[in-house]
């Protein structure tokens, strides 16, 4: 009886991938396509497909800069983050100081989530994850929507590993605030934040957009 064959590491399909190997490429991409998809959803809803492109395409351009003992996905979404930072500086959204510590997507403009929300719980939190500063939007989603491990976050981040709790948590210290000032009720943001964690968890199969639709 034939045994299965293993599964392609990332980092195999990556370097397949450059050497020419378009099915390598394919494999790659559908691999990670729906956690880049909502990477972009809930932050620049006009421009998914070719965010998603561009960083498939930066992460194999920047293969050699891919240290092998770190996460591949840290290495993605890094990829990701800068893509993202570089298309707002380049729709000259904001100056040269632009600060991902300082700018949310809310300040920047873009259009409405592609990320879709059944409950208002829901709702409420996607505005308030989009009025956080960039990275910290980034942190919670890759800790609630990618189960990311602190080394990953750091590796995306670009920050010492030890700092990524103190992160996370004025990550939520600021999502909070935010749930406050967006809630309706007392009673439904007592709701949103009693349950944050199974709230966020639930939006994560939400981004509806899919490449070339």
């Amino acid at each position: 009886m034939a045994q299965d064959t293993p599964a392609k590491s990332d980092i195999d399909l990556l370097d397949k991938w450059r050497d020419g190997d378009a099915r390598a490429g394919n494999e790659l991409f559908n691999r990670h396509f729906d956690s880049v998809c909502r990477f972009f959803a809930n932050k620049a809803p006009n421009e998914v497909d070719d965010l998603i492109q561009r960083t498939f395409l930066a992460c194999v351009e920047g293969r050699d800069r891919f240290r092998g003992d770190a996460s591949f996905r840290g290495y993605l979404f890094g990829v990701a983050r800068n893509v993202l930072r570089r298309y707002y500086r380049d729709k000259r959204y904001h100056d040269a100081r632009f600060d991902p510590l300082v700018v949310s997507v809310h300040d920047l403009g873009p259009g409405p989530s592609l990320l879709v929300a059944d409950k208002r719980e829901q709702e409420i939190l996607l505005q308030a994850l989009r009025r956080l500063p960039m990275d910290h939007q980034i942190t919670l989603e890759l800790y609630y929507w990618e189960n990311m491990s602190g080394s990953e976050l750091a590796q995306v981040l670009e920050i010492p590993e030890g700092t990524v709790r103190g992160r996370i948590r004025r990550a939520k210290e600021l999502l909070e605030a935010a749930l406050s000032d967006i809630a309706e009720s007392p009673q439904q943001l007592e709701s949103t934040v009693a349950n944050l964690e199974g709230w966020a968890r639930s939006l994560r199969d939400k981004a509806l957009v899919k490449a070339g639709s």
